[in-house]
């Protein structure tokens, strides 16, 4: 057992080689940095892997897995074949709840806890929520029948000022200290009693009942947990060691239903930098890179968003916690009445949209693949079913590389493919981007429906931006190269590749056209089907999952009119894809150059004949 002295020499000594080893791989620091103590506590108080240790959102978890055996790995953290940046239930016994994606682990520590209850178990089910995930609205849904269903169940807030801040103080602290002793339990216990056998005891409870929701409401700065049926310990200072673990040990040994503690801490604590700007410490890239030689695409989305409002005072900008991460945090100054942060909200994002949308504002949603998925039914019920012209900007379209399988934006074309009404595109370079988003401004002012615009994580492809903003004619595709042996027909990313990929089987005497679909709702039938009809193979490339994709859109549209075609698919399979480097995954599913030319070679051999083995230099 380690002595005081020891236990803070371990917590600087954790800081340190997070910040040192963090900054090689890429990830999230400031996060982390805040959870060192509660994370050092959490392990001394609670006996993992028997007591379940939920993490909501799993970047403020690097210390858990430091400390349940994964330092030495750390070297590998978010790297192709190394450990995820989030917690993964394969990669540890320790990792009871995988997720990247916020407001999951009240939810999932209850079913947790009730099923430890149908079992007939005895530990401790604990979640921790923290960096902003109180926001969402799952979260406080789980909060509501934790409290009605009256689980023991512990939740820590992390509150690192991103959700609810309130004071830190001696007087909390007595408070806290006073309510929760057993005296004041039991007492509040006999008065209820002697009220019950008392006269009119529906009246005297009744005011028994207002005057200490009263004193509460005037003491007790987090009554609202009280009133979701939690018993409150706190708050307390999240870097003071020997506090946390002290609350933790009394909501450990707490048995009368569930208990809400309140943890404040700070982003990026210890780390000088990461506390000044600890959303630029967020998250981190790997130290080293070059510097990109053309735009973000991310970048190039906001400049383009700039130019829209600029342009029409009815168009605003909706951001869902990441007015950073989608390039919107300048906009805000400039126009400050038309841009919004609804926080971890995805769902009422899409529904407040919807509602814009139906009093002539044009809504631009900025989101990421992975986090639409959250609104879907949103998009659905609200959006699609009433036929709003909302325009849902997804950036992060495709794969994402270091974040993982709860990141990659890989499934948004077959989700929004099916909704009747929706327009689907996705550009293949930076310059293309600016002119579909304002294609979707313009149609979607125009009140023709709801639009979504896929665009991928990174740098563009290094072309001008000077041209102008012009409309780019809805559902109709663009010829790059001509060619009588096959068809590639690619949608986004992939277009570059495909035109590499001709350029490679015209070496071999290959012939191939390549078609920039742009987009996959409405598909361009003319021109595929006069491809078709006299040209027997086609190859459609597209980094999303082939099961519901462009290619299988491709592939109704050939059927439903009876066209001859030889048909491959390009792009992701039925599996998960971790994380890693883009070009690392896109390499692996055959998403490159060399990639399309092999899966030509695997399907027509007779067109393309093998190649031949090099001869040993020995």
């Amino acid at each position: 057992m380690l002595r005081r002295d020891e236990l803070l020499q371990l917590c600087q000594e954790i800081r340190d080689f997070t910040v040192d080893s963090v900054q090689k791989t890429g990830g999230h620091i400031s996060s982390s940095l805040g959870t060192v103590e509660l994370t050092v506590a959490m392990h001394r108080v609670f006996d993992s892997p028997r007591d379940k240790i939920v993490w909501d959102t799993g970047h403020q978890a690097y210390v858990h897995k430091m400390l349940t055996g994964r330092r030495d790995r750390f070297g590998t953290l978010r790297q192709y074949g190394g450990i995820s940046g989030f917690l993964v239930r394969d990669e540890s016994e320790h990792d009871q709840f995988g997720a990247g994606h916020a407001g999951t682990s009240i939810s999932a520590a209850q079913g947790m806890a009730i099923a430890r209850d149908l079992k007939g178990e005895d530990h401790h089910v604990v979640a921790i929520i923290g960096d902003g995930a109180l926001t969402a609205g799952m979260a406080f849904e789980g909060l509501n029948n934790v409290g009605h269903m009256r689980t023991r169940l512990i939740v820590v807030l992390n509150d690192n000022g991103m959700s609810i801040a309130p004071n830190v103080g001696a007087i909390s602290r007595m408070l806290e200290a006073l309510r929760t002793a057993q005296p004041y339990r039991s007492a509040k216990h006999v008065a209820r009693q002697v009220l019950d056998h008392m006269p009119g005891s529906d009246l005297a409870e009744e005011a028994r009942r207002r005057i200490f929701n009263s004193l509460k409401a005037l003491l007790i700065p987090n009554l609202l947990f009280e009133q979701l049926g939690f018993t409150y310990f706190g708050p307390v200072d999240g870097h003071d060691l020997f506090a946390v673990e002290s609350v933790l040990e009394r909501a450990r040994d707490f048995a009368d239903g569930p208990v809400f503690v309140h943890v404040h801490s700070e982003k990026g604590h210890g780390y000088g930098p990461a506390e000044e700007d600890n959303v630029k410490w967020h998250g981190v890239s790997a130290t080293g890179s070059a510097k990109p030689s053309a735009p973000q695409y991310t970048a190039v989305f906001a400049d383009t968003v700039r130019e829209i409002l600029r342009s029409d005072e009815r168009a605003v900008a909706i951001t869902a916690a990441m007015p950073g991460g989608t390039g919107l945090q300048p906009l805000f100054k400039e126009f400050p009445e038309r841009l919004f942060d609804v926080g971890i909200c995805e769902q009422h994002a899409v529904t407040f949209a919807a509602g814009l949308a139906t009093q002539g504002i044009v809504p631009i949603v900025a989101i990421y693949s992975t986090f639409l998925q959250r609104g879907f039914d949103q998009v659905v019920h609200d959006v699609a079913v009433q036929g709003l012209p909302v325009v849902f900007a997804m950036d992060r379209g495709g794969i994402v590389g270091d974040d993982g399988r709860t990141h990659q934006g890989l499934y948004d074309i077959a989700f929004l493919r099916i909704l009747p009404g929706m327009t689907l595109m996705a550009p293949k370079d930076e310059a293309e981007l600016r002119q579909m988003l304002w294609t979707a401004y313009k149609h979607a002012a125009a009140g023709r429906g709801p639009v979504g615009l896929r665009f991928p994580r990174g740098t563009g492809v290094g072309v001008s931006l000077d041209a102008p903003l012009a409309e780019i004619p809805l559902g109709v595709s663009e010829t790059l190269r001509d060619g009588d042996d096959l068809a590639i027909l690619a949608y986004g990313h992939p277009v570059s590749a495909a035109v590499a990929a001709a350029e490679l089987l015209e070496r071999d005497g290959v012939q191939a056209a390549v078609v920039n679909a742009r987009f996959a709702k409405p598909l361009d039938a003319e021109r595929i089907l006069a491809l078709a009809a006299r040209i027997p193979r086609f190859v459609t490339v597209e980094e999303h999952v082939v099961a519901g994709g462009f290619g299988s859109a491709v592939g109704e549209l050939l059927a439903e009119r009876g066209a001859r075609v030889d048909l491959e698919m390009v792009g992701i399979p039925d599996e998960h894809v971790d994380h890693g480097a883009q070009a690392l995954w896109r390499h692996h599913y055959g998403l490159d150059a060399e990639g399309v030319v092999a899966a030509i070679r695997r399907r027509w051999p007779r067109l393309l004949p093998m190649p031949e083995p090099e001869e040993s230099a020995g």
